[in-house]
């Protein structure tokens, strides 16, 4: 193997530092004030900052390699240019990005939060994540939310069971994403620890209605770049299933934000950018606010609660529960041949198994499920039918 000067590399890594510090706002999150849970012994041959560790450590994640089978909405239908839940956090992290280079922001952990927000969704989308949450509740582990559980796969499930030691600032971001949730300004909790994570962690599971704001302007970012990244593209595959007809878009939001995706996101961008330029916050405009507002309550309407998407709803629903017993009888009764341990428990660290009840252990498995892998799972006679449109 070749051998590097790590005197070079070590002086190339903190001109870099350096160089940031100077050209980045000084809001931004500085490499330099990264921390970790883990202490790490940092090899002067590695010339990456602490940010882009994380990115290339969620990359390499087993959990978002399956990103590529994971519903965004649209579930049980066979069309190639629906949007998945891979492509939904490309898109956040370009639109993100946008934001952030205008804004003077770190751009690798925009990447970081961007690519890692939503790796801990259930298969079937946020269905999928209701009827895992009841079945959470019901054993007695707290309600499951796929923002809690991305913290959960990246921080205690990765590397069987070790984690992979991510930056607060990257988690914190994950775990505040919240892109359901309307906000017209976000500003910054700075002072936050692995103390406070773990304590909002802690209270999302108790409490899913408790609001949680970002410790850094990138994760603020990044949790408005969310809902700018599915807004108009939902939009599009509901046109495009035959669901809505684009001119039954709200009128007043069209008339400030346009009818298509492409309109729908540079308007978008461009407000934030101007109206938060060289601000302590992040924010849109009040009539930009208002119309997205409108926008995403017709989306609720007309979209997401579509009677002609939910007509395999009560199937998956008792598909979810038929499969959690089943793995739950089988690490009750220690039935080495089940998938749960052959395709999960296999190998995993003893710290894991010591420290997650047979329900959080069940849970973990399916929620880190693609759509495909999960029906594969369920009796033939069971699974729905995938319909081709």
């Amino acid at each position: 193997m070749k051998k590097y000067d790590e005197k070079i590399i070590g002086l190339a890594r903190r001109a870099l530092d350096d160089q940031e510090a100077r050209q980045l706002s000084e809001r931004a999150a500085l490499n330099r004030g990264a921390t970790r849970r883990a202490l790490e012994e940092r090899r002067d041959t590695d010339y990456r900052q602490d940010f882009s560790i994380d990115v290339d450590r969620i990359l390499h994640a087993h959990a978002y390699a399956r990103y590529i089978d994971k519903t965004q909405v649209f579930y049980l239908v066979k069309n190639d240019h629906i949007t998945h839940r891979v492509l939904h956090v490309q898109l956040v992290s370009k639109i993100a990005r946008t934001i952030g280079r205008y804004l003077g922001l770190n751009e690798d952990l925009i990447e970081a939060i961007s690519l890692g927000h939503d790796i801990g969704h259930a298969p079937f989308g946020h269905d999928g994540e209701r009827y895992l949450s009841k079945l959470c509740e019901n054993y007695g582990i707290g309600s499951f939310q796929h923002n809690v559980q991305s913290v959960q796969f990246l921080d205690k499930v990765e590397r069987k069971g070790i984690g992979w030691n991510l930056c607060l600032q990257t988690l914190d971001g994950i775990l505040c994403h919240d892109g359901e949730v309307h906000d017209q300004m976000l500003q910054p909790l700075t002072q936050k620890t692995f103390d406070t994570l773990d304590r909002e962690l802690a209270t999302k599971k108790k409490d899913p209605q408790s609001t949680l704001t970002p410790m850094t302007l990138e994760g603020c970012v990044v949790r408005i770049a969310d809902t700018i990244a599915y807004i108009g593209r939902d939009i599009e595959d509901a046109i495009r299933l035959n669901l809505i007809e684009r001119s039954e878009l709200p009128p007043d939001s069209v008339a400030c934000l346009g009818n298509t995706n492409g309109t729908i996101v540079f308007n978008l961008v461009t407000d934030i950018i101007q109206t938060s330029f060289q601000k302590p916050y992040v924010t849109f405009s009040s009539d930009v606010s208002d119309a997205l507002k409108r926008l995403k309550r017709f989306n609720l309407e007309r979209i997401y609660l579509n009677p002609e998407i939910k007509t395999h709803s009560s199937n998956l629903n008792k598909l979810f529960g038929f499969l959690f017993e089943e793995y739950l009888s089988a690490i009750r009764k220690k039935d080495t041949a089940s998938v749960i341990f052959s395709r999960f428990l296999n190998g995993m660290s003893a710290a894991y198994a010591e420290t997650h009840s047979s329900a959080e252990i069940v849970r973990d498995f399916i929620a880190g499920m693609t759509d495909e892998y999960f029906l594969s799972q369920c009796p033939d006679s069971m699974r729905p039918v995938i319909l081709r449109m």
